[in-house]
């Protein structure tokens, strides 16, 4: 996971080096997508084919993950050239903190219940904290 975040960034400057080279940030993401398709095609070539016959069973929402990954990428790939990569991937860590404690601490959407204790606030504002200064200008 600590590899996935330090790729999240270099994503982010590289499509937004591209969206603005082609002039169009839906264009890039047109483009990553493509090439993700075909990284996650030879993915599944390479480990085998999932058990199908249980897709009726997944609920529907579960199908629609892709919609909150294509408005992240579109997203920081029309903002990170405008106000730069730290502070697109800025407001995203900010975003996801908040988001997922809120999922954790109501279990929405299937996850599995974790209250927000005094502790986990303290840990949560000091996170945020950290990226807002880390990110806040000298």
């Amino acid at each position: 996971m600590f590899l996935t975040g330090i790729g999240i960034p270099v994503m982010a400057a590289l499509n937004a080096g591209l969206g603005k080279g082609l002039a169009s940030p839906t264009a890039a993401t047109a483009v990553l997508y493509l090439v993700g398709l075909a990284m996650a095609l030879a993915a599944l070539a390479w480990t085998g084919q999932p058990d199908w016959s249980r897709a009726a069973s997944i609920p529907l929402p579960n199908w629609f993950g892709a919609f909150f990954v294509v408005a992240y990428i579109l997203a920081v790939t029309w903002f990170a050239p405008r106000i730069g990569v730290g502070n697109a991937v800025f407001f995203v860590l900010i975003g996801q903190l908040l988001s997922a404690a809120a999922i954790d601490h109501f279990g929405l959407l299937g996850a599995e219940r974790m209250t927000i204790s005094p502790q986990r606030a303290l840990g949560l504002l000091v996170m945020a904290a950290g990226v807002w200064l880390a990110k806040k200008p000298t």
